[in-house]
Parts: structure tokens; sequence; C-alpha cells
């Protein structure tokens, strides 16, 4: 059977956080009986991202957030600053990290490898973007 929730992970200052556990404790009840299955992740934001990457060591994270603040960088002129300097320059990061992860569930279990873990990318500096209302990110988890 087909399973789905939405729920939203705990709040982060910018860089890239390792959720992994988090969403599996929000998952639980979906993983749970599925032998051979399906495990999408989707961040319902345009200014934060998920990928998978290295879960051991926190320092691949900080080069990762530091890389993209060199490729895309909050210097350009950017024209679209509504919300903040880092306006597009979050836009822009999002769809380069992209905004789902799709994993394979066997025995009620995501399947990821020994070093792999799920991260958030949070490009907001303050969270301004999204309301700065003290609350995380939305994002919609799909079993099948």
């Amino acid at each position: 059977m087909p399973w789905q929730k939405t729920f939203t992970l705990t709040q982060n200052g910018k860089g890239l956080h390792l959720v992994t556990s988090e969403v599996v404790r929000a998952c639980e009840e979906g993983l749970k009986g599925v032998d051979v299955g399906i495990f999408m992740l989707h961040c319902m934001h345009t200014s934060a991202g998920l990928t998978v990457n290295e879960n051991a060591d926190p320092s691949v994270r900080t080069d990762m957030d530091m890389a993209l603040d060199k490729i895309v960088p909050e210097s350009f002129p950017w024209e679209h600053t509504d919300e903040g300097p880092d306006d597009s320059v979050s836009h822009l990061k999002s769809s380069l990290l992209g905004n789902s992860v799709t994993l394979p569930i066997s025995k009620g279990r995501l399947v990821l490898g020994t070093w792999q873990g799920i991260y958030l990318g949070e490009f907001r500096h303050s969270g301004a973007g999204w309301g700065g209302r003290g609350s995380g990110r939305k994002v919609v988890a799909t079993i099948l």
C-alpha cells in the first residue's frame, strides 16, 4: 500500500545538515513491513534542498557549503532580492542540489551506503525567506 506523510524538519541555520535520523523517525510507521519498496523525500521550499552524501565526517558538509558559496556568491548583482541578498542565491543553490531524494527500501529500512546520510541544504541565513516564524522546512515522504 502506498504511504505518504508531510512533516517539518527541525529548523537549522545556513549550511548542510544531516537529517537521516529525523527522517527515519518521522517515517517509521510507513517503513514498517515494507520488504521491498521505494522512498522519496521532497522538500517543499525553493530556497533549500536535499541530497545524499557522507554522513560520518561533518567537515564534508562544511566543505560542500563553502563550495556552493563559491559557485553561487551573494556578491553577484542579483535582481531578485525581495527577501534579502540571499534570495536568488538560495533559489539557485536549491536547483543545483535538488529538492528530492529517492532511496530503495529493504526489509523496512532505507538502503543507504555505510557512509551515506540524507542532508538538508539550508541556504537562507536567517530563515527570513520562509517566514522567519521559527519553524523548519516542510517535506513530504512517499513510500511505494
